[in-house]
């Protein structure tokens, strides 16, 4: 039996009613990916939960492949995080009310970590889908960077898994909330998510590739 794939999206937050990354993982439960079941759970967006609640979720569900999804409001396009780095700087509380400032992820880990999955090849199978989509190299100091360091801090010493965090946009719902916003359908981030995976199944070895054009 091929392992699972474990799909985490996160609870709304700042006053929004729905996050796309929940929503998206949702529809994707359960599901069949080239032979790979899809176990997903919701991670709270609070700073002192969601590590704990992740590893619990890992070692439960034991995946081959970990993929995290957050929103990232204001992008118009889905994001393949490539870089982790160490620190909370929360612009804004969390849900618990947390607002750490200037803090380290892990007091004693490494500034950062890279995504361990194939994103160039990601892209490419995004691109040629139609998708809008990037490789991203800030996934900024909220909580979705503490979940996407916690995550490869915690499959460093996981080397049968690999692991990455994928950022989405409003969908046109929140969209009413912020004028002006870019937003992308529902079922266009179900679909990246979905494309997004079959690559990083098919992929072990990236492509070698320019992933930007950035100065």
């Amino acid at each position: 039996m091929t392992n699972p794939i474990l799909l985490t999206g996160f609870a709304p937050f700042d006053g929004e009613a729905v996050n796309p990354s929940w929503e998206a993982v949702l529809r994707l439960a359960g599901e069949d990916i080239d032979g790979h079941r899809v176990a997903i759970v919701q991670l709270p967006v609070s700073f002192g939960d969601t590590l704990r609640l992740l590893r619990q979720a890992i070692a439960e569900v034991r995946p081959g492949l970990v993929l995290c999804v957050g929103q990232a409001g204001g992008r118009s396009r889905i994001s393949l995080e490539r870089v982790a780095i160490n620190l909370q700087d929360a612009r804004i509380p969390d849900n618990a009310g947390a607002q750490p400032i200037d803090a380290a992820v892990e007091p004693d880990g490494p500034a950062a970590y890279f995504s361990s999955l194939p994103l160039k090849a990601m892209l490419r199978e995004l691109t040629d889908a139609g998708i809008p989509a990037e490789i991203s190299h800030s996934a900024g100091t909220y909580v979705c960077n503490h979940v996407f360091y916690g995550l490869m801090h915690l499959l460093r010493d996981e080397p049968a898994m690999r692991g990455g965090f994928l950022h989405v946009p409003y969908v046109p719902e929140q969209a009413v909330r912020h004028p002006g916003a870019p937003s992308l359908a529902l079922e266009y981030v179900v679909q990246a998510v979905r494309v997004a995976l079959r690559a990083a199944l098919a992929t072990r070895v990236d492509l070698r590739i320019s992933g930007g054009s950035e100065c």
